[in-house]
């Protein structure tokens, strides 16, 4: 019987970066995954308030003019993940995993369902119940969207990923259509449990969350200038 290989994730905390940095990096490490370079790698951070449209986003879910934007300081971009609209902001983390899933699973539905588990297990070591809704890609806390999930997946290796709202600033989402939903709100960890969260703690706790659920042996910790100086050399 052939010895399943151990599987190791490489992490980083990039702290708060700006998105179009961040997609910059996504792409050069994506390509060092391919080519067998690096392993699996995880990055949380914040992002700057930010608008993303996904491959199918409905242009009109965005409601605030470019004077408004302007004003809120909000940039917006079009990316090649799947999904709608969302916002992106301090408080938040956002996960974007660049993992090789044929060293795991060839699965994309399992892939979203395991993203939404490690959300999930999260929020239950707060104390909260949080759980998925059928009809949509998430974590929700009964009708009130706490992470949202888009994805793209390229040769079986990811980007993109989650965002899961912890300290967030809720009235960003006024000025879109979160991810084309009208018939629900959205939420945050601060929110539910009436209190503020350790950002850093609980990114440790989803650290330990997703080694669990994607079944990871050992983890390295990367400092961030690791990516950020090399990545001219990277790709």
């Amino acid at each position: 019987m052939k010895e399943k290989k151990e599987r190791i994730l490489e992490y980083c905390n990039l702290g708060i970066i700006d998105y179009k940095e961040a997609w910059d990096l996504q792409i050069k490490v994506f390509q060092e995954r391919l080519n067998n370079k690096i392993e699996d790698t995880l990055f949380l951070l914040e992002h700057n308030h930010t608008y993303t449209l996904g491959k199918v986003a409905n242009p009109n879910h965005l409601l605030i003019n470019n004077r408004q934007l302007k004003e809120l300081g909000i940039k917006v971009y079009e990316i090649d993940r799947g999904g709608d609209i969302t916002y992106h902001g301090p408080g938040q983390i956002v996960g974007y995993p660049i993992i090789k899933l044929s060293n795991w699973k060839e699965d994309t539905h399992e892939y979203l369902r395991s993203l939404e588990e490690v959300i999930i297990n999260t929020c239950s070591y707060y104390g909260l119940k949080a759980d998925r809704k059928l009809k949509y890609t998430g974590v929700w806390v009964n009708d009130r969207k706490i992470a949202a999930i888009g994805i793209k997946v390229s040769r079986w290796i990811t980007m993109h990923g989650f965002a899961f709202n912890i300290n967030t600033d809720l009235n960003y989402f006024g000025g879109i259509i979160p991810c084309g939903i009208r018939d629900y709100y959205v939420t945050s960890l601060q929110k539910e449990l009436n209190n503020e969260i350790d950002i850093e703690g609980a990114k440790k706790i989803l650290l330990d969350e997703f080694l669990k659920v994607f079944g990871y042996s050992d983890v390295i910790v990367r400092e961030k200038d690791f990516y950020l100086l090399t990545q001219e050399k990277i790709g």
